[in-house]
Formats: structure tokens, sequence, C-alpha cells
């Protein structure tokens, strides 16, 4: 008998990660464009349930991905190779634990510099609440990243911090309100105290989607 997660799946697409607020926006200015250069995306799926992916943009990079999902345990097993020969491994586990919480292990390894990069990632999403934890290690030393989104009736709060441990200071402090509707998205942001943004996000129609993203540096 197959074992499967109990617990359901609903409350993923409620309550977004801080890097996914106004995203809507900025898919429409980013996405689908490639000025001067020719981005390529092949993704196939075998019967047995592996993912295979290659990304290439012009002559720059190429990457491909293999990734399979072994879903009566809720675990993910993945492996990278870049144009770099830059290799990479990741393991993840979800709604095992404990509902919501997903935990992972990601490695990458150049053979050619011998560097070494490892990061263990932890998220616990709900309806109403998006957090997140990670610890990034590195010859200088770990750096801990953080976020958490807070969500009520289409409102949203949300802020992303990180800290050097080798500079022994925070490098990241971001902010970022928001209101959502199905067909409808505002979004405003401040990073570090000197950048501000914001988007306005409408779908008019099933075929026409409409934004206006404006920016200001405060120190430009």
């Amino acid at each position: 008998e197959t074992t499967r997660s109990p617990f359901p799946k609903v409350y993923r697409q409620n309550c977004p990660r801080p890097m996914y607020l106004g995203k809507a926006t900025r898919d429409i200015f980013n996405k689908g464009f490639g000025f001067g250069l020719v981005k390529l995306d092949v993704k196939t799926k075998s019967c047995s349930g592996v993912e295979f992916s290659t990304s290439d943009t012009g002559k720059v990079t190429g990457t491909l991905e293999t990734k399979y999902k072994w879903c009566e345990y809720g675990l993910t097993f993945t492996e990278k190779w870049n144009t770099d020969n830059t290799l990479g491994t990741g393991i993840a586990i979800e709604d095992q634990i404990c509902q919501g919480l997903k935990l992972t292990s990601d490695t990458t390894f150049s053979p050619n510099t011998g560097k070494k990069r490892g990061k263990i990632k932890s998220s616990y999403k709900r309806e109403c609440i998006n957090l997140g934890c990670d610890v990034g290690f590195d010859f200088a030393g770990p750096a801990i990243h953080s976020s958490a989104v807070f969500g009520y009736e289409g409102r949203l709060a949300g802020h992303q911090m990180t800290f050097d441990s080798a500079k022994s200071k925070l490098t990241r402090n971001n902010f970022a309100v928001g209101y959502r509707t199905g067909d409808f998205q505002l979004h405003t942001n401040i990073n570090d105290g000197t950048e501000f943004g914001g988007s306005i996000y409408q779908k008019v129609c099933e075929d026409l989607d409409t934004s206006v993203n404006p920016a200001w540096n405060q120190l430009q």
C-alpha cells in the first residue's frame, strides 16, 4: 500500500515568500524578453517521475538539471551541472515531519577551483503565514538568511534579512507590503532603507495583462 502525506497542500498557494511579492509585475517586464540574447528552456518528464531541465542563454552559460520525486515519502532529489563545470546536488523533504514544513540541503562543487558551498534551508507554510530560514556555508563563514510573510484577506506584509557572520553585520534588510485579489495586485517595498519600489498589476482579460513598476534609489 502506498504511503502518502496526510497533510493537505492547498495552503501552499495562499501566502507567498517575500521574493514572490510583486512577481506578477516583474514577469510582465522580464519574462519572455531576451534583448540581444537567445534564451532556451527545455523541460521533460519521464513516466517514472524523473524530470530533466535544460537552460541556455546566448553563449554565456547553460545548465542541466535532473529531478527525481519520491512522492510517497515527500522526498525530492536534484542534480545540477552547468557549463562552468559546477556540480550541484540537493535533497528536500516536505510535509513529513510536520504539516507545512520543508527542509532542504543543497551542495555545490567546482572541480576546476576546488570551491565547495553548502546551504541548509527550511520553510514553514500555512494559510496566513510563510516563514523561511536558510544558512549558507562558505570559506568566509556562514551567512543566515531569514524571511517572513503574513497575510490576511488579501493583505500581505513581509520582511527579509541577511546576517553575514564574517562581517558581523546585516547585509540585507528589506520590507514589503501588498494587497492582492484574483486579478489585481498592489505592492510596495523598501530595500536597505535606500531603494524604494512599487508595482500595480491588473489582469484586464484572459489575453491582456497590464502593469506599472516604478522604482527610486536614494543613493543615485
